[in-house]
C-alpha cells in the first residue's frame, strides 16, 4: 500500500496518526511472515516502510507549524 505525498497531505491529523498506526502494524505482520515464508516481492517491505516515513515526516511538519 503506497500512498503518494500529496494524498498523506490531505489527510487530517487524526486520520494520518491512524493511517500510521495501521501500516506499522501490516508491517510487522508483512515481516512476520517473510520470516516464516519468503514473500514473492521483498519490495513491499521496503514501499511499507517508506510510506510510514512519508507519513511521519508529514506529521513533523503539521507539528513545527
Amino acid at each position: 500500500m503506497s500512498m503518494k505525498i500529496a494524498e498523506i497531505r490531505e489527510l487530517e491529523t487524526k486520520e494520518l496518526i491512524e493511517k500510521i498506526a495501521a501500516v506499522e502494524a501490516e508491517l510487522n505482520q508483512t515481516l512476520l511472515n517473510h520470516s516464516i515464508t519468503p514473500l514473492e516481492s521483498p519490495a513491499v517491505i521496503k514501499q511499507q516502510r517508506r510510506t510510514i516515513a512519508r507519513m511521519i515526516t508529514v506529521l513533523r511538519q503539521r507539528e513545527n507549524q
